[in-house]
């Protein structure tokens, strides 16, 4: 059984140390399609904690029942299960953000954040263990994806979760494809170098 202190590193490692976006480069489709706003990053979070806490909460549940010749289709069948219940619940409640999104949200079938926690953590850990691993990397990937939003955002548009900061036209550029690579490229820069000054590496 896991103590409390490892079961706060447990959740902590999803956020900073193992960030599914900025260290493990993660589930990036989504993270620069659909962060052309604070808002819409931080929806896609928010449902991809969802599903990425259920789904490890199922598959540490039954682990020990599921043959390994289908260890992988299981888990998908589990995954698509609570995708389909966000995809409902957002299309009735939030039609606007569900429109925004669109077909990404579907798409987290396939994110591999979350296939990933399930075959190499849920799989092999205990259910509370699980649930703070799921947590924690959700968590992680929704700061990322609308730290990513809100920058595009307000460099693009001049606001900020559809709040006008200022007048005038920002740099369309932002808003666009090339904004997300742009905007990417130098967070995750920084997280390096970040990284690297606090282990008192100098480059």
């Amino acid at each position: 059984m896991m103590s409390n202190t490892s079961h706060k590193e447990n959740f902590i490692k999803g956020l900073v140390k193992e960030n599914p976006v900025f260290v493990l480069l993660l589930g990036l489709c989504p993270t620069l399609g659909v962060t052309s706003s604070a808002f819409n990053g931080l929806g896609m979070g928010v449902a991809t904690v969802f599903v990425l806490v259920m789904s490890n909460l199922v598959v540490s549940l039954i682990k020990n029942f599921i043959p390994d010749k289908v260890r992988i289709p299981a888990f998908i069948v589990i995954i698509a299960s609570f995708v389909t219940m966000v995809q409902l619940l957002m299309e009735a409640y939030t039609p606007a953000l569900h429109e925004q999104l669109g077909l990404f949200i579907p798409l987290i079938v396939v994110n591999c954040i979350v296939l990933g926690r399930a075959e190499a953590f849920a799989s092999r850990n205990t259910v509370v263990s699980s649930l703070v691993d799921g947590l924690g990397m959700g968590v992680g990937f929704t700061l990322a994806l609308t730290l990513l939003g809100a920058i595009r955002e307000l460099l693009g548009s001049l606001s900020i979760f559809g709040f006008r900061l200022m007048e005038g036209d920002g740099m369309l550029v932002f808003i666009l494809a090339p904004g997300a690579f742009i905007s990417l490229g130098f967070l995750i820069a920084l997280m390096n170098w970040l990284k690297d000054r606090s282990a008192g590496i100098k480059r």
